[in-house]
């Protein structure tokens, strides 16, 4: 009696194993199929989605620089942000001598 429920438990488990065996070589290998379809690099440095880094310095240290990497897009409006913060601090110090203050 020990012998054919052992049996049956092996039989159950290789049958459980067949059975599903396919579908996770199926799986893989389309989850394969997805990983080479890579985008393509983008080589031409003009591009707006071009990736470009630069170094920038940590303030307070000598030594320390840290990596900033943006698209060619990101950095042209974060220049634009700079600019626009720039002339707005500029355009509010320049307002002369004040005459209505007591």
């Amino acid at each position: 009696m020990k012998n054919v429920s052992q049996t049956l438990i092996v039989g159950l488990f290789t049958a459980t194993i067949v059975l599903t065996a396919p579908s996770v070589h199926a799986a893989d290998s389309d989850k394969s199929e997805t990983k080479s379809e890579k985008p393509e690099r983008i080589t031409d440095r003009r591009h707006p989605d071009y990736v470009r880094c630069r170094l920038e310095p940590i303030i307070g240290s000598l030594a320390k620089k840290r990596r900033v990497c943006m698209t060619n897009q990101q950095w042209a409006a974060h220049i634009q942000e700079g600019n626009r913060r720039a002339n707005q601090f500029v355009s509010d110090m320049d307002g002369g001598m004040r005459m209505d203050v007591p």
